[in-house]
């Protein structure tokens, strides 16, 4: 799953991809690249980002998902917490909506039954604004687990196919370093959900520390987990850098044998 953030501030590439032509240049090179997905995202989830309103969220996203369809050839998913947003993504052609908060919006979860969308359900504690302000947990595991089978349940007691499902532990989203190493141990355990396991740690600042650095380029970090993330079953794994990410996992396929990722939910 490739990344187009549509915003002037995303923690990685803010700004890079704000203006139309250069968002349609971007899905264009990601896919090019070798990605399955494009997922396009108008509003910054890093941790203490301003809130934006629907208005300017939809007009960010629309017109970039409105010329995708048909252009790049692969799905869109709209990365939008906004009931509105995702309905008009889907009116536009979207066909995945990809909710941080995972369809806790009775009316989010509504278009999402009501459209026969493919959906992502992620775990967060707290809000983009306090999300690391200070997250405690007496079981990580076991509480994002917890967190992420009501979500399902919730989700199919609406009427969407366990198949249309795909579920995000959250890496990074009110988690400590410690948290995140935890849950990256244990993603299997997530894989007895049922659902496609999608896993998102691309250029978190997470990875610095455990590679040993704070800044510069964070690819190879990046990659490595993303390698990780899919031997333990991850089936999307959502990222930056889409060349170096498939190279390697071209290669870990040569290694192991491995059959190679399904993006599909239920498209």
């Amino acid at each position: 799953m490739g990344i187009l953030n549509v915003t002037p501030d995303s923690f990685s590439d803010g700004g890079r991809s704000l203006a139309f032509n250069d968002a349609l240049a971007t899905a264009d090179r990601l896919v090019a690249e070798g990605a399955d997905l494009i997922d396009v995202g108008g509003e910054s989830s890093r941790p203490g980002a301003a809130v934006v309103s629907v208005s300017e969220e939809v007009s960010r996203v629309i017109p970039v998902i409105r010329a995708l369809v048909g252009r790049v050839g692969v799905p869109i998913s709209v990365d939008t917490t906004k009931a509105e947003v995702a309905r008009l993504a889907i009116e536009a052609g979207a066909q995945i909506i990809n909710d941080i908060r995972g369809l806790e919006d009775p009316e989010m979860l509504a278009i999402a039954a009501k459209s026969g969308s493919g959906v992502v359900l992620m775990h967060m504690q707290g809000t983009p604004r306090t999300m690391q302000v200070d997250p405690r947990y007496d079981d990580v595991v076991v509480e994002v687990y917890e967190d992420l089978a009501r979500k399902v349940d919730r989700a199919e007691r609406a009427g969407i196919d366990r198949e249309r499902i795909a579920v995000d532990p959250g890496i990074g989203f009110g988690k400590t370093f410690k948290h995140n190493l935890i849950l990256l141990k244990n993603l299997e355990r997530f894989t007895t959900l049922g659902c496609l396991l999608l896993v998102g740690t691309s250029r978190k600042g997470f990875l610095g520390k455990l590679a040993g650095r704070r800044t510069g380029d964070q690819t190879i970090p990046s990659v490595t987990s993303a390698l990780a993330a899919t031997s333990a079953g991850a089936r999307v794994v959502r990222v930056h850098d889409v060349a170096a990410t498939v190279e390697a996992l071209r290669v870990w396929e040569g290694h192991r044998g491995w059959n190679g990722p399904s993006t599909n939910l239920s498209l």
